[in-house]
């Protein structure tokens, strides 16, 4: 009988597991994972970081080892080590010194790359991968392996904090480390408007568009902020072209999905939705906490489960105001030498829960659904039957109901004194329309993020 060798043994058992769960969390949890020791019944296994370990000993040792004695019933038990990776050696490129916002927390050593504008910090090791971001991180995953091949142009869109940022920086780091060669740029759009307005003044615009030619990996963040501004959404249309006609690869993000963006021209949302689109959405409750634990062994640190439950429960809209409430704790840690129990913690993060749940009013909701579609507040009080002012109108009334239970004689009051009827029959219609319209869901969805996250 032939014995498999560790390589062999491991590669088995992760064909099985590949086939029971999904892609995207097979990359995450997988990946750099093999065997490097066998001692009678227990095997050794080795994991890039501390983080996949804790998970792999929590959420997938049952299955590992169920497979394992399939294979060899002579194995009883697994056991999981970290293992540092060996870097690539590449040519230097230029730096320049990266200041991290939250400076107590002391992240050393990170320098963005002066040619690509790309911050070392961001990569899919210290991405956590849950359901409100799995389309994504497989989108993302397929892009770095074949840059310019699959899913040309990669437009992610959610939420402010939701990791947008993060998710396209490590795009481009990942792209960056196995392919040295290629060019890549990461650009926030406003510094792209600023760039095209700079060109056009000075008259070096041929000179700008040649900067772009060969620009292997583009990657725009927050595109929405091109809306309205012609002359750059014209300059931008000619460089996507060029790019994507010599399969270079376009990664974009924003706020809203390309038809939801005003004032984009036709032909620049059209080159949006050609490619694939995913959206990022709000993280459940596990995947908070697995954010919350990552982040803090970032900065080689750790705090009892307990505390990271209260911050997860108490902090839900977002990812960076879970890591501004984790920082509070941090920074609490490091002054007093000693970590927070979990009152003294409910004590720092007081004001925090506190704001993080401020009040929401009528006039929110009405001015933020009104900004949405491109109107003002009076334009979806007053009367009109138009088409383009009686949908936002009835969403604002469904959301009013929804968000605040105001009564239907409230609502009606808001809107220049309607019937209770009319402001029921706007929730009945708007509730039937959510059964069977996907795209109506998601708007609803992003303008209540913008309600809260405001």
């Amino acid at each position: 009988m032939n014995v498999m060798s560790n390589e062999e043994l491991w590669e088995a058992v992760l064909a099985q597991i590949q086939l029971s769960i999904s892609p995207a969390n097979f990359a995450t949890w997988f990946k750099g994972t093999k065997i490097i020791s066998r001692e009678k019944t227990q095997v050794m296994v080795s994991v890039p970081s501390s983080f996949v370990k804790e998970w792999l000993e929590q959420k997938y040792n049952d299955i590992i080892l169920k497979i394992l004695h399939g294979l060899d019933n002579s194995i009883k038990e697994v056991k999981y080590c970290i293992e540092k990776q060996s870097l690539k050696i590449k040519a230097p490129r230029k730096k320049i010194s990266y200041q991290e916002e939250a400076g107590q927390l002391g992240f050393e050593g990170l320098e963005i790359d002066k040619e690509t504008n790309l911050n070392p910090r961001y990569t899919f090791e210290n991405f956590v991968v849950g359901s409100f971001n799995e389309l994504a991180h497989a989108a993302a995953q397929a892009v770095i392996q074949k840059p310019g091949l699959v899913y040309n142009p990669l437009f992610i869109y959610g939420g402010v904090g939701l990791g947008k940022t993060h998710l396209l920086e490590a795009i481009g780091n990942e792209v960056y480390k196995n392919f040295p060669e290629k060019k890549i740029k990461y650009i926030p759009s406003q510094k792209f408007i600023e760039d095209v307005v700079r060109a056009i003044r000075k008259h070096k615009m041929e000179f700008f568009k040649s900067s772009y030619r060969e620009i292997d990996l583009l990657i725009v963040d927050d595109v929405q902020f091109l809306a309205g501004k012609e002359k750059t959404q014209e300059e931008f249309f000619h460089i996507f072209n060029l790019l994507y006609e010599k399969n270079k690869q376009v990664v974009i993000s924003s706020d809203c999905p390309p038809r939801a963006i005003p004032s984009l021209t036709e032909r620049l949302r059209s080159r949006f939705t050609g490619g694939m689109i995913a959206d990022i959405s709000q993280p459940d409750f596990e995947t908070r906490v697995a954010i919350l634990k990552t982040k803090a062994r970032e900065v080689g640190t750790d705090f009892p489960n307990e505390i990271y439950t209260f911050i997860a429960e108490s902090v839900q809209k977002n990812i960076r105001e879970l890591e501004g409430a984790l920082n509070r704790v941090i920074v609490y840690q490091k002054i007093n030498n000693k970590p927070p129990d979990i009152n003294i913690v409910k004590s720092l993060l007081g004001k925090i829960i506190k704001g993080g749940r401020k009040k929401i009013t009528h006039k929110k909701i009405i001015s933020t659904v009104a900004e949405f579609y491109g109107l003002t507040e009076k334009d979806i009080i007053i009367p009109s039957r138009k088409k383009e002012i009686v949908k936002p109108r009835q969403i604002a009334m469904y959301l009013l109901r929804r968000e605040l239970n105001s009564s239907f004689s409230f609502i009606g009051e808001r809107f220049g004194g309607k019937d209770h009827t009319t402001v029921i029959h706007s929730c009945e219609k708007i509730n039937s329309q959510l059964q069977k319209d996907k795209n109506l869901e998601e708007e609803i969805q992003m303008i209540a993020q913008r309600i809260y996250n405001s």
